[in-house]
């Protein structure tokens, strides 16, 4: 018991460091639900630094392979002795949470590993479904609650919006999350990119980004307003969608989108008071 609540306190800690919009978001849902919160937020924030962390594909694909094995059991001992395996363990077994979807998750993470570039909208929208509403859909079941319809076109206007806010990493590592053939209809080489060169035609590319990220963000009004007010600690993060893209709108390509800390925190704060701001 003393381990778990260990466990759970080092997820804790890992996110509030190293996702802590999604930590400040948790602390408005039910204190009995945190610790599974915290579980879930710290393995995505495991397998979404994989690359920063592992630095090449092989190291990386070996990180996530050793999740993969974690949530289909083979890695019994060691899953016991990693804090944030353990909790999550615990968390999917207490709340009965779909491993598969996790799965799906580290599947989805393998493009990061590599420097393929995605080839159209359809892709990214599967991207940001895999990667950000899983963990969304994921935290409303702890919460209780069934929220596909909201949680996937939520989760896919987060994902892109924080796909946008990177670009100016990817580019510098020579990745690329904007669709080719988003570039090509606008005149955009990648190699301009990767020079870090702007251009209208690069503009006008994330601009259209931008639209389907808001198209996606007005799609889950509707549903999240149908959801009961005990799920939509779930959704805060979502929130700083609208406030991210607006503020990109009138930044250069390559200026990293920036929201101070104090300003995150009271958007969050504020749509937890006033659930209608979360995707308005």
């Amino acid at each position: 018991m003393h381990f778990m609540q260990d466990a759970f306190a080092h997820c804790a800690e890992l996110v509030r460091t190293a996702d802590r919009d999604r930590y400040l978001a948790a602390l408005f849902a039910p204190a009995q639900h945190r610790d599974a919160l915290f579980a879930l937020y710290a393995f995505n924030v495991e397998v979404g630094r994989v690359r920063e962390v592992a630095r090449e594909a092989l190291p990386g694909e070996i990180r996530l392979q050793w999740w993969r094995e974690v949530l289909s059991g083979e890695r019994g001992g060691e899953a016991k002795a990693n804090p944030v395996a353990a909790a999550l363990l615990h968390s999917i077994e207490r709340y009965r949470l779909a491993a598969d979807k996790l799965t799906e998750l580290i599947e989805a993470r393998r493009f990061d590993l590599y420097d393929e570039p995605m080839a159209g909208i359809a892709v990214v929208e599967a991207y940001a479904k895999a990667t950000s509403s899983t963990v969304i859909g994921l935290a409303a079941q702890i919460l209780g609650v069934d929220a596909e319809p909201a949680a996937q076109p939520a989760g896919i206007a987060y994902g892109i919006t924080r796909l946008l806010r990177a670009f100016p990493l990817h580019a510098a590592r020579h990745q690329l999350y904007v669709p080719t053939a988003l570039l090509e209809r606008h005149g955009v080489d990648a190699h301009e990119i990767f020079a870090g060169q702007s251009s209208p035609g690069l503009n006008a590319a994330l601009a259209e980004l931008r639209s389907l990220a808001h198209c996606h963000l007005a799609a889950t009004r509707e549903p999240l307003m149908a959801l009961p007010r005990a799920v939509h600690p779930a959704f805060l993060s979502v929130a700083l969608v609208r406030p991210w893209l607006d503020r990109s709108d009138h930044c250069d390509a390559f200026e990293p989108t920036v929201i101070s800390p104090w300003r995150r925190q009271w958007l969050i704060w504020r749509a937890a008071r006033n659930p209608v701001r979360i995707a308005g």
